[in-house]
């Protein structure tokens, strides 16, 4: 018998053409059990997490900012910029809030100095970093303040990062209660440098109702779950436009379809922006709706949204 055993285990069988060691015909006591082999991947797992950890930058909070905000989208033209500006108006319009800095991450396009009314290099502290301009008590940094206006930012990646670290470490923030980041669009180098850098309190992802847009802010909300950043949830801008003169409302991107992503996603709808002349014309003048006519109701939905980002950060 024991002969046949030794004769059996070095049998191999041929199958589909490929040459297979035969497995023993008899009990063996160091076949793998399914939750030993379980065990074993995720062990593997963990390790291999280890591994690529190393090679991650370690995020360090920025000097004396308590919070850090990310106002993002998948997609260009969604009025991302604009909620930014006048969503980091409405969080410093908010108590106990007594500081709040607004970052302009978007390099190649720059639109924060526009829309905060600033111009202006920057100048040096005795630290030799870079002091923000202030308006309407919002401490800016953007690199549309280092360049001329219509001057063409054409840099690779490195130069990009490069850029993206001084606007991080090399500006004299102060002390911030929140630091509200507008990112560039899309889910690239900028959007992976600074969540790996820094400490990020959460993101909001801005979308229209439209389908197209739609597609890319689940790739952006994707993004920054699968890099642990918590997303606290979504913003619909241009979600309905009422005649000013019949007061008909008209969805002209749709209507709930942020509502139908945010629920697939496990998410919440933090707020409607409406698509009105007002947002728009105040922001290109250099006046935001929230600080311009904040008895709006345009200025009163970015102070709900405000309100809201608040409460889930603190």
């Amino acid at each position: 018998m024991a002969a046949i055993r030794g004769l059996l285990s070095g049998v191999r069988v041929i199958r589909h053409g490929i040459s297979l060691p035969c497995q023993r015909l008899y009990p063996r006591s160091d076949i793998c059990t399914s939750s030993s082999v379980e065990s074993r991947d995720d062990k593997l797992k963990e390790r291999q997490s280890q591994i690529m950890s190393r090679g991650l930058p370690k995020q360090k909070p920025i000097p004396g900012v308590k919070h850090v905000l990310v106002v993002a989208s998948g997609k260009g033209g969604v009025g991302k910029s604009t909620t930014a500006v006048n969503l980091a108006l409405g969080i410093a319009a908010s108590k106990p809030v007594k500081a709040v800095g607004l970052l302009d991450a978007d390099v190649y396009g720059p639109s924060i100095p526009k829309m905060m009314n600033l111009k202006g290099n920057p100048e040096l502290s005795d630290k030799n970093l870079m002091i923000p301009l202030i308006n309407y008590g919002i401490r800016c940094m953007s690199m549309g303040f280092l360049v001329e206006e219509t001057a063409p930012i054409v840099w690779r990646g490195l130069m990009v990062m490069s850029a993206i670290e001084r606007l991080l470490r090399q500006v004299e923030w102060g002390e911030l209660d929140y630091l509200v980041i507008d990112m560039p669009p899309g889910t690239g180098d900028v959007q992976l440098s600074i969540t790996q850098n820094i400490p990020i309190s959460g993101a909001v992802i801005v979308s229209t109702p439209q389908d197209i847009a739609l597609l890319d802010a689940r790739r952006g909300a994707e993004m920054f779950q699968k890099v642990s950043v918590p997303v606290l949830g979504l913003i619909q801008n241009m979600s309905v436009f009422r005649c000013p003169n019949c007061h008909h409302e008209t969805h002209i991107f749709g209507s709930e379809g942020t509502q139908r992503l945010a629920e697939s996603l496990g998410l919440d709808v933090l707020g409607d922006i409406p698509l009105h002349i007002n947002i728009r014309e105040t922001c290109d003048l250099g006046r935001p709706i929230v600080v311009s006519d904040p008895n709006s109701n345009e200025a009163k939905a970015y102070l709900d949204i405000a309100r809201e980002v608040i409460s889930r950060i603190s």
